[in-house]
């Protein structure tokens, strides 16, 4: 390869355990360029032919942030994962934000964009390129770890060409792909359709839900359509489908970025949801704490109102709960309940256990003005709200440990002849060590 007369200088040097596997990580400078850019190597790529390698720009609003405008983090994952599997592989990460136009610029272009332009336009609007990508650190950095030849990771034509009119020799292009969401498809549209890129994009919906945060308006939509909050059913498990230990205590699975994550999925709805149970066993808060973001509504399932008057949610609550109890449940608690400023809603009971009517529950918070509804659990609540088809969404996040504890899903309620579904558009994303994996259940079958 000849990547030109610049001479590159790779400073430093160490080794990174990630999620994937261990790799190298090589730092590289040049005299003529401030940027500090990156290479993640894993096995031995050097005199190689065919070195599985992405060039990848960077993205902080995507890759830091969680951005859902792009399709970036999800690409570089799954580039790291590919490369990792592949047992030798190359990911050079240039520092170039926003096809080349920097931070600043890319934000004015997310407001025009905002307006109706689309990503091309906007970069225009500003005096800028459309792309402003320039590939020759990349082919330099190349040159330097000594591969022979690549197959690229890519899905821009023209990044293959452009590196190969460098002196790299690209044996093959290699397609990558992210997930489409109602956030993203504009973007990921104009990129195939005004920068030939090659993708095959499918247009989600309301119905086809494909991403962990479902965007709000499709969440209205939907409550709409049914006269009923649109629900989350969300909670953590382990490997083996535990929830619990086998003894009912509790069980603290999550780790510190799919727990963030859990707590920006309770800010992005109205009110949140859990069995007496839980409050029992956990004594949880139920708020937003590892996020920006408001608290939502705590919504305690409570048929016989038997919250303790010293729960954490009764003497320390930001939001004070409601409880929804059965029609006859004692007059003396929801006095005492309501004098610590809680809320208690009356609801009918099912002729089949005397609990809480679920279906009654949600229309009444529906009338309440709750239009988005997240559900953590404990294990009964979710049996029971599958059961009854009363979920749009799921998302669980698998910590990978075994308990061989109590389950999140099971028929111990006497309801040995519920079916319940498979997950449709299913998605995944690695949060630290964790998984977090998201459907939308499938109620055509019944």
């Amino acid at each position: 390869m000849s990547a030109g007369a610049q001479t590159i200088v790779r400073n430093v040097s160490a080794r990174i355990p990630t999620v994937h596997g261990e790799f190298r990580l090589d730092h590289f400078m040049t005299a003529g360029d401030a940027g500090e850019h990156l290479a993640l190597v894993r096995g031995d790529i050097e005199g190689r032919e065919d070195v599985l390698t992405r060039v990848h720009s960077e993205c902080f609003t995507g890759e830091v942030l969680g951005s859902q405008r792009c399709d970036c983090a999800a690409q570089l994952d799954a580039a790291i994962e590919a490369v990792a599997r592949e047992g030798a592989g190359i990911l050079i990460y240039l520092r170039q934000e926003g096809r080349g136009i920097g931070l600043r610029d890319k934000l004015h272009a997310y407001n025009l964009q905002d307006q109706g332009l689309d990503t091309v336009d906007a970069n225009l609007q500003l005096g800028h390129e459309a792309d402003e990508r320039d590939y020759g650190m990349a082919a330099r950095i190349l040159e330097s770890l000594a591969a022979r030849s690549i197959r690229l990771m890519t899905n821009n034509p023209q990044k293959v060409e452009r590196l190969r009119e460098l002196g790299v020799d690209v044996r093959g292009r290699v397609p990558i792909s992210g997930p489409v969401t109602a956030q993203n498809l504009d973007y990921l549209t104009t990129k195939a359709q005004r920068m030939g890129h090659l993708l095959t994009l499918e247009t989600p919906n309301a119905d086809a839900l494909s991403g962990p945060f479902v965007p709000q308006e499709e969440k209205l939509a939907i409550a709409a359509k049914r006269r009923r909050p649109f629900v989350t059913l969300t909670y953590a498990q382990s490997l083996d489908g535990s929830i619990a230990r086998a003894d009912s205590l509790p069980l603290n699975l999550s780790g510190s970025r799919s727990a963030e994550m859990t707590h920006l999925l309770r800010s992005s709805h109205d009110a949140i949801l859990v069995g007496i149970g839980t409050i029992i066993a956990d004594d949880p808060r139920l708020t937003v704490r590892l996020a920006d973001g408001k608290d939502p509504q705590p919504i305690i399932l409570d048929s016989r109102l038997r919250c303790p008057l010293n729960a954490t949610l009764l003497e320390s609550y930001r939001t004070a709960p409601w409880f929804a109890a059965r029609h006859d449940a004692p007059v003396e608690r929801q006095i005492e309940l309501e004098a610590s400023g809680a809320r208690v809603l009356r609801l009918p009971a099912r002729e089949a256990d005397g609990l809480v009517d679920l279906t009654a529950l949600m229309s009444a918070l529906y009338e309440d003005g709750i239009r988005t509804l997240m559900v953590e659990g404990g294990a009964r609540v979710i049996t029971e709200l599958l059961a009854a088809q009363l979920v749009d969404h799921v998302v669980i996040t698998i910590a990978p440990t075994l308990v061989g504890g109590l389950h999140a899903v099971t028929n111990t309620n006497g309801m040995s002849g519920a079916r319940f579904p498979r997950l449709l558009r299913m998605g995944h994303r690695r949060a630290g060590q964790d998984l977090i994996v998201w459907g939308r259940p499938d109620w055509s079958s019944d």
